[in-house]
């Protein structure tokens, strides 16, 4: 069967691939089957050395891919390349993380006691579409590192630089059977590697609900699993804190990427005392995003992935909004910035919009503020603003979330932990903390008495 790939912003063809079924999914399965015991006995350095090889054909190729994940997710062309040079980075920091994630000596009666960091062996890798090749990254640079091998499956949706990018390995000399790409159907490609005998672990990143069934299916043959889920993050401005800087930045943590976005924070959370003012600067801020053709060099928020989408998108405007931008005439699944009144109570500020859909919710006093931020079956990211230092730290523990960002709205770094509280998900990315997720701890006692 073929899959048609659309440009978000025409609706024209990118290109047409055979969708794989369960046949493929097990070749795939099986090649890198094949090619762990190799794999895992490649001196560290020599891996290292391969990956950071792979790190920097991307950098090489950072055009290429940037142009191919714009014509594919539809995202400003001047993000794309700001996720590719990710890429790299991610990339070039697990090389060095290859010797520098290993076990200990223990001391203990009668002996040495020792710990050994193993491979799983193969590992399932599903990706989502808003993200393709950064979350990709994410997930494939640990799990080489480690000495696993891999079966990545991209969003049907966005399979483009997933693509390019086992291409790219196989330039750098990672052998055949390391790195595999499958392209097809959750329902039939994600349900074959959850439940295929061979895979040891899951790594995912999509919604909660499907999130649900891939844990659930794991359970089966007790695959370790790793999920980062949806988010309903918090955007916490306080009176006291620097109103014109947090609205500024306020259109840009819900409407990049169109607000398809786990991290987006969308529910801004107001203090009732600043509220009018920081709404009057919020909509002129929101106003100025320039919407539009996503390979110009301006343009700062493209469209939706799909037609579909869009429709999910536009079923949550429920009552009139605070304001509305405007969107380019002509194709493309163009859906403006939204910015509504709501109570914590209202739909639009429960579920996940995964668009450019903001609520504004005031709130009284501080804790108020921590409980409107928790009352939310998730908890993936969330900001903070506020001039008061001892504040900001007491709302930080306070929140039920596990990325949270004081007087700004920024969430990734290569080096430091990500991942979720509570439907958010488990497990974490990025970072030395993933290393742990794509491998198992084994205890070595040896004697030392006669």
């Amino acid at each position: 069967m073929t899959l048609r790939v659309l440009n978000p912003a025409t609706e024209q063809p990118v290109a047409e691939l055979e969708q794989a079924g369960v046949a493929e999914t097990d070749r795939a399965v099986a090649a890198a089957k094949a090619a762990f015991p190799a794999w895992r006995a490649v001196a560290p350095s020599d891996r290292a050395r391969l990956l950071r090889r792979l790190a920097g054909l991307v950098e090489d190729h950072r055009e290429e891919l940037a142009l191919l994940e714009t014509r594919n997710v539809g995202k400003p062309i001047a993000d794309s390349r700001g996720e590719v040079g990710m890429v790299a980075e991610v990339f070039h920091y697990y090389a060095g993380a290859v010797d520098k994630h290993f076990g200990q000596t223990i001391p203990v009666a009668g002996g040495v006691d020792m710990t050994f960091r193993e491979p799983l062996g193969v590992v399932g890798l599903i990706v989502p579409w808003n993200f393709p090749l950064n979350i990709a990254s994410w997930k494939v640079g640990p799990a080489l590192a480690c000495g696993n091998t891999v079966v990545l499956k991209p969003a049907e949706l966005t399979p483009m630089t997933a693509i390019r990018l086992a291409e790219l390995a196989l330039e750098a000399g990672i052998p055949e059977g390391v790195l595999n790409v499958v392209v097809g159907p959750g329902r039939i490609v994600g349900e074959r590697l959850i439940h295929h005998p061979d895979v040891a672990k899951i790594g995912f990143t999509g919604s909660t609900e499907v999130g649900i069934g891939v844990m659930r299916g794991a359970a089966e043959s007790i695959k370790r699993v790793t999920l980062e889920l949806g988010g309903k993050s918090a955007n916490i401005v306080f009176a006291d804190a620097d109103v014109e800087r947090a609205a500024a930045a306020a259109p840009y943590a819900v409407f990049g990427n169109a607000g398809q976005d786990c991290c987006a924070r969308s529910r801004i959370l107001v203090q009732r005392e600043a509220y009018d003012r920081f709404v009057s600067l919020l909509i002129a801020a929101t106003g100025a995003m320039r919407v539009g053709d996503p390979e110009d060099d301006a343009t700062e928020m493209g469209p939706l992935v799909s037609a579909s989408h869009r429709s999910t998108v536009a079923s949550f405007i429920e009552s009139e909004p605070l304001f509305t931008g405007a969107t380019p005439d002509g194709p493309g699944f163009w859906f403006p910035c939204t910015l509504v009144e709501a109570t914590n109570d209202d739909r639009i500020a429960r579920d996940e919009v995964f668009g450019p859909v903001a609520a504004i919710i005031p709130f009284t006093d501080e804790a108020d503020a921590v409980r409107i931020a928790n009352d939310t079956p998730y908890g993936l990211s969330g900001s903070i603003w506020t001039t008061n230092g001892a504040r900001a730290l007491r709302v930080a523990r306070a929140l039920e979330t596990g990325v949270i960002s004081i007087n700004t709205n920024s969430s990734v770094r290569v080096s430091t932990p990500f991942g979720g509280f509570k439907q958010s998900g488990f497990g974490r990315e990025l970072g030395m903390n993933a290393l742990d997720g794509y491998s198992e701890v084994k205890n070595v006692f040896m004697t030392t008495e006669g």
